[in-house]
């Protein structure tokens, strides 16, 4: 398996689980994803982008990678341009860090259907910003490994059917789900995590780490 981590330009924050995700990956970063590669101590084989968010005081290594220059009126964001560099180079695993948060909702948007998407044409997706990740759920079975208490969520981008939960709080059984219900929001591992889904597209949106106190 070839795995490339996608430095976007979302929210991010560096964990031990994500230092294993992106441990031996290549990497690509998107336009002001640049910024984290210092704070993962990673270095970009490719930069890709318009470069009109390049972060101030990049050091000489980072400002150097090699780049891919794309003109600001174009039909793709920087972060699918990214990805689709990593696909051209026989990328068949993806880490799309810092695909949440940020200053753009709509990009953040984006980027969960995107990893949807691209799962559901074969390529095993992980968004992460650190603090939560997504992981776009196929027709069929799937296991998490998950410590209790982890808070998680089923994101819905359709109606759902046969969808079943073991190993939470809240468990299902073979339910379905209307488009833009809450049922599947806020529930919690208790257990090892198996997530079936009969019909539909969804993501698991999981916060391995506890949320801070509000």
């Amino acid at each position: 398996m070839s795995t490339f981590t996608i430095l976007l330009g979302g929210d991010l924050i560096r964990t031990p689980r994500l230092d294993r995700q992106v441990e031996g990956s290549r990497v690509i970063a998107a336009d002001a994803g640049i910024g984290h590669a210092r704070m993962l101590a990673l270095v970009p084989e490719l930069w890709v982008g318009d470069f009109d968010s390049v972060p101030p005081d990049l050091p000489a290594h980072l400002a150097a990678v090699p780049r891919q220059t794309f003109p600001a009126e174009k039909d793709k964001t920087d972060g699918e341009l990214a990805i689709a560099a990593a696909l051209e180079r026989g990328a068949t695993r993806l880490v799309l860090a810092g695909a949440f948060g940020g200053k753009r909702a709509d990009h953040a948007f984006l980027h969960l259907a995107l990893g949807l998407r691209l799962a559901e044409a074969g390529t095993d997706v992980l968004l992460t910003s650190g603090a939560q990740e997504a992981v776009p759920l196929l027709l069929g079975m799937a296991s998490f490994d998950y410590a209790d208490g982890t808070l998680f969520s089923i994101l819905g981008f359709s109606e759902l059917s046969g969808l079943t939960v073991t190993g939470a709080k809240w468990p299902l059984d073979k339910v379905e789900v209307a488009f833009g219900s809450s049922l599947t929001i806020s529930n919690e591992v208790k257990g090892r995590l198996d997530i079936a889904l009969g019909h539909g597209r969804a993501l698991l949106l999981a916060h391995p780490y506890p949320l801070p106190e509000s």
